[in-house]
């Protein structure tokens, strides 16, 4: 795996390099749903300007994000037990946006309600609905991980090498080398993906990857995969323009199960393995602010925000048309950084609330059923 920074940082079992690596990995988020709302990506058919160009470099090297969280999650979550508390705690907090963040925006005028009772389905049941797909993806996950960690513990290395090259095969191997879209491929935005990555995690955690095991190999692989989904979407574009053909390898590269978007997750992740954050202020801040993370993704991407954020930072910083490609990064850092400070308030908030109403419930016959419960799994 690589030499990891060992320390708690103020918090048993957390550690502050891999806390780093989560913040870093939701403000790639932000930097994705940024450059898409913005335009500032290439679109085959749609004119380029020198924003399109940067904005798509950008892009190159964000667009791990969501499996390096997903490893981040699998390489902890394979080594430690289920817990009931948890689930309810994930499912609270995805209710507690879907349906506090719209009755704030229904009070201030930005939302409307929905238009009857079918469009009000995804704010009451947002999980079932895929108000937010990564949050219905990610409880799924966490609900299979007894079944999954049980497998992992009665498997060996061969075993496990074997079924992930079959799954790697199904979801992603296919899908990367051939220039059609199937009908099952859902670019990784499913369950069925972060099962595989999640399985990928644990067997890092067990088994270590000796092809990328130091620092710089790791480091490599994440920047050489960030420059080669860069170089095949920029080829398409210009492939597209000449011939009108093969639209779809522009957005090939930028799923999250083409297979340089996996290796790039993979190198970053391991390369973080390698930072050093010495136990202090510093590593307990980080470790405080990313507990935070998963309450930004919920907040600025909720129905009634993920189309406005930006025309609202717009109206704050100005428009990102016309800045010039200093003014574009400038505009880009700032807003990514708003939102995320935003959404880091918010959760912050709801922390608390939840805290307050943990402690009344901490006395009740219903916690204690869930303390019998968690027992089952531990």
């Amino acid at each position: 795996m690589g030499q990891v920074n060992q320390s708690g940082a103020g918090r048993p079992g957390r550690m502050a390099n891999y806390e780093l690596l989560r913040i870093l990995s939701m403000f790639m988020v932000i930097t994705l749903h940024y450059m898409s709302h913005t335009g500032s990506l290439l679109r085959p058919g749609e004119a380029v300007q020198g924003r399109q160009i940067l904005g798509t470099l950008i892009e190159s090297f964000c667009i791990v994000a969501v499996n390096v969280y997903v490893l981040i999650s699998g390489y902890f979550l394979a080594g430690s037990g289920f817990r009931v508390k948890r689930i309810l705690a994930l499912v609270g907090q995805v209710l507690f946006y879907s349906l506090i963040v719209s009755l704030v925006m229904f009070g201030m005028g930005y939302w409307d309600g929905g238009g009857g009772w079918y469009e009000f389905l995804p704010y009451v049941f947002p999980l079932h609905t895929e108000h937010y797909w990564f949050a219905t993806s990610y409880v799924l996950l966490y609900l299979f991980t007894p079944f999954l960690n049980a497998a992992v513990k009665h498997m060996g290395k061969r075993q496990m090498q074997a079924a992930l090259a079959g799954l790697f095969l199904m979801f992603c191997g296919v899908k990367s080398v051939v220039p059609a879209e199937f009908v099952t491929d859902h670019f990784g935005y499913d369950f069925g993906w972060f099962l595989c990555v999640y399985l990928l995690a644990a067997y890092i955690r067990l088994y270590g990857c000796p092809v990328l095991g130091t620092a710089k190999r790791a480091w490599v692989c994440y920047g050489g995969c960030g420059l080669l989904v860069f170089a095949l979407s920029a080829s398409a574009y210009l492939f597209y323009g000449k011939t009108g053909a093969l639209a779809y390898l522009v957005e090939l590269p930028f799923h999250y199960n083409f297979i340089l978007c996996l290796l790039g997750a993979v190198g970053l992740f391991l390369a973080f393995g390698y930072v050093r954050i010495p136990e202090g202020k510093a590593a307990d801040g980080i470790c405080r602010l990313s507990a935070f993370t998963f309450g930004v993704y919920l907040f600025h991407e909720h129905l009634a925000i993920r189309n406005v954020w930006v025309g609202w930072i717009e109206e704050f910083l100005g428009p990102v048309e016309g800045t010039g490609l200093l003014g574009f990064l400038l505009h880009w850092i700032a807003s990514a950084a708003l939102v995320y400070m935003a959404g880091s308030f918010v959760d912050a908030v709801r922390l608390n609330i939840f805290r307050f109403a943990g402690r009344y419930l901490a006395r009740t016959r219903f916690a204690a059923k869930v303390q019998g419960w968690d027992g089952i799994f531990h």
